[in-house]
This record gives structure tokens, sequence and C-alpha cells, in this order.
């Protein structure tokens, strides 16, 4: 069976748990039972003394895990008479979790996978939790290896009053329990015989009747995946329904942009339909020449939906690296990618307890509710009312790997309070008084390489050919401004953030702002010179060799960090990431800060002529 070929009728169910708890046996021998495994494939599941294994079908991809490999879910397809059904098979490893929540985002229902020898695992709760988040309707309980404990009902029992009691903490549907063998097949398929205290269904009798997605009236809403437009009298937008139905002359409304118009035609392969509904991948024309680009969403006239910048949402943190609120990333929602910040964590969960927890970072694995600011509206709706338009992922702008995933609970109300008021005298105007063109100038590197010092220089020489200039240092920087900061990762984030704001209000008033702050990481080197817009960003690099700046120590800093008296210190404990391509770079163990300083103005100079 091949996607193509599904039918309405088909139910979604994802395998999770922790390691080794037998998902790859216990869906290798029900596609098996089923008559899903062709015979010339039978006879490859037999191992070296002639018995099947069944986890065979899917060693392929664990050998591929193991070899470090980054893949997404692997998805089988199976039918049997009266269902066909899609399985994601998720691995349980920790490192892995991304792919269980990819799995767990479109399922209907998930099989929950205990071994009956070791219990419920914190990777269990983990798994289970974000079953929960994701809004998943249905929950099996599958206590495997039953045969390894001699099927006692006990061992049973005290799985399933354990796992039960976490299940109502965690807020996850009522689950059904089933006692299973997966190298036997008892209770996958058919009925076992060695548990005569069990007498429910099977596994494959609870999928084949578990209500899939619930049909419910819900209005019109297509993300816009491309635009259409093969020639100048046809211009069409494509995508897949996600929810309601749209007929041709209905109204609708295009979010965030708020423009309405109607809908001329619906086109697919083979020509026009007059209506068409949830999951049809349809181009749309309409009567009016609006903008409409990727990423926005059409809606129903009379229900359109909400935008907003700024959102509570509860995030699952993936990667290695931790969450650093005031961090940038790209945040993907639908067909759209924006620009994304977490402004606070509220509070992170600990899987086990369901405990929440003060936390000012994220970390692998984490489940946090958070606040975000975006760089811009999107259009949404909560996790809970529609799971295709509230869920997001969020991409680290420099690896382009996904770190994290999101689901929308609401927007925060202070996105629809607070408006940029217009202001009318603007940065041309400003800088015209001043005769010069406004530019932030940012200086970068180890403490004792020269940067305030150069900065300092490069100011004067300005002041001296008549520009108006501002030198904005870290050190003075935390006397004031970020004097509530330390130096963890997360505060130093947030200074640069502070700074670079700061100096793009400065260079909005016409100023050449100079910077100077160790700023070690590139991911906020980068935020500052974003946040710039269309103001010119000059990073230069202040450069000299570890050993020459702690020579230098001029106030004693790297000595302290040695004897461990100063923490987090750059260069020592804390990591330097040199600029890949800096607009300037100068090298202070080569040449006297007076050169470095001038080699730094014949380039800002003319770069801020008018």
């Amino acid at each position: 069976m091949t996607p193509s070929t599904l039918h309405r009728d088909t139910l979604r169910f994802i395998t999770c748990g922790s390691v080794d708890d037998g998902k790859s046996t216990l869906i290798g021998r029900l596609l098996h039972d089923v008559g899903a495994v062709p015979d010339d494939q039978v006879a490859a599941l037999r191992d070296a003394d002639g018995r099947l294994d069944f986890s065979l079908l899917v060693d392929g991809l664990l050998a591929e895990r193991e070899q470090g490999i980054t893949i997404d879910v692997a998805y089988r397809y199976f039918s049997t008479p009266r269902r066909q059904f899609i399985v994601a098979d998720t691995p349980g490893h920790e490192q892995y979790t991304r792919n269980m929540a990819t799995g767990a985002s479109t399922a209907d229902a998930a099989v929950v996978l205990i071994d009956a020898r070791k219990g419920v695992l914190t990777q269990t709760r983990r798994h289970s939790h974000i079953v929960s988040l994701l809004g998943v309707r249905h929950v099996i309980l599958a206590v495997t290896k039953m045969d390894m404990v001699a099927w006692s009902q006990d061992a049973f029992d005290a799985i399933v009053a354990d796992y039960l009691s976490f299940a109502e903490a965690a807020g996850l549907p009522t689950p059904v329990a089933i006692p299973v063998s997966g190298v036997n097949g008892d209770n996958l398929a058919r009925p076992g015989e060695a548990a005569e205290w069990y007498a429910g269904p099977t596994l494959l009798q609870i999928l084949e009747t578990l209500p899939t997605a619930a049909e419910t009236a819900r209005p019109f809403r297509m993300a816009v995946q491309g635009v259409n437009r093969p020639n100048l009298d046809f211009r069409g937008y494509t995508g897949r329904i996600a929810s309601g139905a749209v007929a041709v002359g209905d109204a609708v409304a295009v979010s965030p942009s708020g423009v309405r118009s109607r809908v001329e035609r619906i086109v697919v392969m083979g020509g026009d339909l007059d209506q068409a509904q949830a999951g049809q991948s349809v181009t749309l024309t309409f009567t009016d020449e609006i903008d409409v680009t990727r990423g926005d969403v059409l809606a129903a006239a009379d229900a359109p939906l909400e935008a907003a910048d700024q959102f509570e949402a509860t995030i699952v943190w993936m990667a290695e690296a931790e969450l650093i609120p005031g961090r940038v990333y790209d945040l993907k929602i639908g067909a759209r990618t924006v620009s994304a910040q977490v402004t606070d964590i509220r509070h992170r969960v600990n899987v086990n307890t369901q405990e929440k927890l003060s936390a000012r970072t994220l970390d692998l694995n984490d489940i946090g509710v958070c606040h975000l600011s975006l760089g811009q509206d999107v259009a949404f709706e909560p996790y809970t009312v529609d799971r295709e338009l509230g869920a997001f992922i969020l991409i680290d702008r420099l690896t382009r790997a996904t770190v994290g995933a999101g689901m929308i609970h609401f927007a925060l109300r202070r996105a629809h309070n607070i408006h940029r008021q217009a202001i009318k005298v603007d940065r041309a105007q400003r800088a015209a008084l001043k005769g010069q063109k406004p530019a932030v100038v940012w200086f970068t590197g180890l403490s004792g390489s020269g940067k305030s010092t150069i900065a300092n220089l490069v100011e004067e020489l300005l002041t001296a050919e008549g520009r108006h200039a501002y030198l904005i240092d870290g050190d003075n920087l935390r006397h004031g401004l970020s004097r509530d900061l330390g130096f963890t990762e997360a505060d130093r984030v947030e200074n640069i953030r502070r700074a670079a704001e700061v100096a793009r209000m400065m260079a909005d008033a016409g100023l050449i702002v100079l910077v100077s702050l160790i700023s070690p990481f590139r991911a906020e080197r980068a935020m500052a010179r974003d946040m710039m817009g269309d103001i010119d960003f000059i990073e230069v690099f202040v450069d000299a060799p570890l050993e020459v700046v702690e020579a230098r120590d001029v106030k004693g800093l790297y000595a302290k960090a040695r004897r461990g008296e100063l923490l987090n210190f750059t260069g020592i404990d804390s990591p330097y990431e040199t600029p890949h391509s800096p607009e300037i770079h100068v090298r202070t163990d080569t040449k006297t800060l007076d050169q470095s300083a001038r080699a730094v103005l014949s380039i800002v100079f003319p770069a801020t002529q008018p």
C-alpha cells in the first residue's frame, strides 16, 4: 500500500516508549501476522538458528541511527479488511526524541510499550507527556515481553497501576492496557493462550475499532504553499486544505494581512471543481488582484484567523546546545518562516512528577512553557484547536538544524495592545542634519585584545573629522543598563541584545555607533547584524592569540579565571567563536593599537560619507 491508495478510514498510530521495550519486534510481528510481509521477505527474517526475528524488519533503520545519520520517522503502511493503517516507528533513545515528536504530531493513537521486567521508566514518561502535549486522542498501553515474566498478572497489574497514576497527572486520555509478547505474537493479531486471566481484545482489534479524527464542522483553512503564475492571465495559490470546505464564490480572508476576496476558480489535476474539502490539494484563484504570498493562510471570511507576533507555547527542546532566552532562532509555522526569540521561560516540566520547575534555559529533551516574540505577525490557531496551524519548529540560524518543536497556547495580550507609533522625522532627516551616513561598528574579540582602546581611538579620529559618533563599551554597559546581568550564556545573550537595541536606536538618530563587546557567540553577532535592518553594520574582529592577551592581562582577569575565582570567562572556561567573515580583521599582536585604529577608520570613514 502507498499513501496515494489510502482511503478515508485510515488510522495513524505511533509506537513509543523506552529503549529495548520491544517496538521493532512488536511492529514486525504485527506486520507478519496480518500478512503485510511478502513471503520472500519472511525467509530473510530468520536468524542463525532459523528462528524468526521480527525486529530485522527495521534493523536497517536502526543501523542508520547507530551511524549517526540524521533521519526522519519511518512510516509503515498496512491494511486489514476493516481498515488501513499508517504506523510511525520511532526510536526510544533520548537523542531521537525529535523523531518521536514528529511521529506523534499527526497520530490518532499512541501505543506506549513498557517492558514487563523494567516497568515505567523516565523515557516512558517523557514520550507519554509528549503524546499528551501533541493531542493524541487514544493511548494503548502494551506491556511487552510478558513471556519473560511468566505472564505474571501481578507484574502486569503493578505496571498498569503505576502508569495510570502518571497518565492522570499528565492529562493523557485513559489508556487501554493489554499484555503482549512480540516474539510469540500473543494478543497482537490473535488472542494469547498463555494468560488465562486476560480476556480483553487484541491490539489489532483495538486499532481496528478506534475512532479516527473526528469530522467536526471546522471553518475553511488553507496555508499557501506557493504562488502559481504560468502566464499573465493566471495567478493561483496552491496548498492543501487543512480543514473545512471551500466553493466557487466563497468569500475568503488572507491572514495575517486581512485582505479579502472571493474564490473564482478551484483548480486541480484534470480540471476545475465547484468545491473542495479538507485533505485535498488545490489551486485557488480570486476575483480580485490581491497580495498573497507563500506562508499566508486563507480562511473563511466569516471565521477569519487571528494573527499575532507574541505567544505562550510549550516547547520540546531537541538540541544538545541549550535553549537560550534572547537568542534568535528561525520559527517555521506552516509554510512561513520568521525570526523568533524566547523572551521568558515560565517553567519546565519534570516528566516523572509533572512538577513545574523554574528554569532559565532548556536542555536536551526538556519540556517547557515559554513566551515567544516573533519578527512579524503570523496566522495561527491554538494547538488544541488545530494541530496544523498551532504547531511550529525552531531552527538554529547557523547550523539550520531543527532544535525545538512547539505548540501554541494563545497570543499574549500585549501583542494586541502594543502598536508602533508612527514618527514623522526619519533617519535620513536626522542623518542629513549631521552631514553623515549612520552606521554601527561592532568590535569583537577576547578580553585584552585591544577592542576598547581601538574603539576609543576611532571615536577620537571620527570626532576630529567632524563626525558625530558614540561609543558603547561593554564594561560601561554593565555599570548601568546591564547591571542586573551576570556572565552565564543566557545573560551574555541578553547583554548583547540590549547593546544591539541601543545601537540601533542611536544609529536611527543619525549617529555613527561604535560597540565594543567581547560578544563571543556568532549567533548573537548575527542577531545584532539582523537587528540593524538596512543600517550599515561593520564587524571588526580585534584578534590576538590567547597567550598574548593573557600576558597583557591589565585587569588581572585571566589570572583569576585560571585560579577558578572567575567562572564563565571567555577564552578559559567559556568559548569564543571567531568571526567567519568580518568586514575588518586587525591583528594587535603584529600592529600597534594606533595602526589598528587607523586601519578601521580607513574603512569606516568612507562608509559614513553622506
